[in-house]
């Protein structure tokens, strides 16, 4: 008899899984909606974009956001997947199923950092981060972001975060952030070297 009770304990285990599952990922959608839908976008700290340098443009912008000389708004009628890009790009992507999305423009942009959650057994990561990124840093502790009224009370990350580069500048930048947390450098050794002489000469 034992047979059948494993079965029926395991469908409950994998249908509560996926239960879990589900709600979570509502959850991160919800916050990725846009303040119409009611629910407010999460800000980048301006700690963590101070460190990582200029940006050009961020197609993801919230308003009070000084991630970049450029936010794309909704409020504006933008649309950051369909308006050029151009320059170095900051990119906090929405949570959710369009993350790869983004993730994917900004790769073929070729000059960029984004901010994502670390999910290493997804296909974002499998079959684009950990292939495209030249530098990835996996933060060491739960990024508090940023309400557009400036406050952060209830705004940490209920993920693990890491910052992604894209291109040997910015690879040479998120080395040079001074950010928490371990940094993964996948660019040819030469580049990494080139990197270490031009810093030296700063």
């Amino acid at each position: 008899m034992w047979l059948p009770v494993f079965f029926v304990r395991h469908e409950r285990n994998r249908m509560a899984g996926n239960q879990v599952a589900r709600t979570a990922h509502r959850t991160i959608i919800d916050r990725s909606r846009p303040p119409e839908e009611g629910n407010d976008r999460w800000i980048t700290p301006p700690d963590v974009i101070a460190r990582l340098g200029h940006f050009d443009l961020d197609p993801c912008g919230a308003p009070g956001s000084l991630t970049a000389d450029r936010l794309y708004l909704l409020e504006n009628g933008d649309d950051g997947l369909r308006d050029p890009w151009f320059g170095r790009i900051y990119l906090n992507p929405p949570y959710g199923r369009t993350m790869r999305v983004w993730v994917e423009k900004l790769v073929a942009h070729g000059r960029g950092t984004a901010l994502i959650p670390v999910a290493t057994g997804t296909k974002l990561w499998q079959e684009v981060v950990l292939l495209e990124a030249s530098a990835v840093l996996l933060y060491r502790h739960r990024i508090k972001f940023i309400r557009r009224d400036g406050k952060d009370d209830d705004m940490v990350s209920p993920q693990a975060s890491a910052i992604v580069a894209f291109g040997n500048r910015d690879a040479a930048a998120l080395s040079r952030a001074g950010l928490p947390g371990v940094f993964l450098d996948f660019r040819p050794w030469y580049l990494r070297m080139l990197s270490k002489v031009v810093a030296w000469f700063l």
